[in-house]
């Protein structure tokens, strides 16, 4: 795998994320899954990261098969992992870059649809771990290898309802409105002082197994599939972003 350093442009024959090392949370399925498997395609050397390894192994043969760099796995189950497993990740991603270029933030868990008085505790506090708890503790891990590259983007994911809130979206909600603090803060604290750029992608509706859960009785055929929402994602991992921090991007214009 080649740490060549990367230029502030690819050149017009190059893939537009061509020598950057780029990790996925969320990997083994719906926006995280397809995220990946277009980073690798456009070149990027791409981190796996989720709690499935037979799932991440499956997204890892399908990039393969693509003909895409060869990506990694990095097995991490937020729900449970402690700080030993999430130091493990970034020494691995040392020793086989010596630095990241792209952290992008898929990982979630719904939880329960239900009012705030009748909320499950026990739920309510996993669903704010995995969802903000963790995607700070992995960003704040990682924080040094970004600070190498001389391009660094990361990439967190909100919602419609980190916007404004609505009825019985509890701690998913709860967790995405912390999400969008988190990367205005963290946008504001390395926006002059490292080459570490900051922002968030609102996806909109999307056919993926959360949403299924969201809304049961939907048609999946209605809604669009995570391939439609990746040029925000893609935009902001990408050179074409530098200088951009601090910002929050629609996937769906309509959405």
């Amino acid at each position: 795998m080649s740490d060549a350093p990367i230029s502030s442009r690819p050149r017009r024959d190059q893939p537009a994320l061509s020598g950057r090392v780029v990790l996925v949370t969320g990997a083994s399925s719906g926006i995280g899954r397809a995220l990946s498997i277009a980073a690798a395609a456009s070149g990027a050397q791409v981190v796996l990261c989720g709690r499935s390894v037979r799932k991440l192994e499956s997204v890892h043969d399908a990039i393969v098969a693509a003909g895409s760099p060869r990506p990694s796995i990095a097995p991490l189950d937020f729900e449970r992992a402690a700080a030993e497993q999430y130091t493990a990740v970034a020494e691995g991603l040392h020793t086989s870059f010596g630095r990241l270029d792209g952290l992008a933030h898929l990982a979630a868990q719904l939880g329960e649809r239900a009012p705030i008085e009748h909320y499950d505790v026990p739920t309510w506090m996993r669903v704010m771990h995995v969802n903000l708890n963790a995607a700070f503790i992995l960003t704040r891990t990682l924080l040094p290898l970004l600070r190498v590259s001389p391009d660094a983007s990361v990439v967190f994911t909100g919602s419609g309802v980190s916007v404004r809130g609505r009825a019985y979206w509890g701690a998913y909600a709860a967790a995405k409105f912390g999400v969008e603090g988190l990367m205005q803060v963290l946008a504001d604290e390395t926006s002059t002082t490292t080459n570490i750029r900051v922002n968030s992608v609102n996806p909109g509706k999307v056919r993926t197994p959360l949403r299924a859960l969201a809304y049961p009785g939907e048609d999946p055929a209605t809604v669009p599939a995570p391939e439609d929402v990746l040029a925000p994602y893609l935009y902001l991992l990408g050179p074409e972003s530098r200088g951009v921090t601090g910002r929050r991007f629609d996937g769906q214009a309509s959405a």
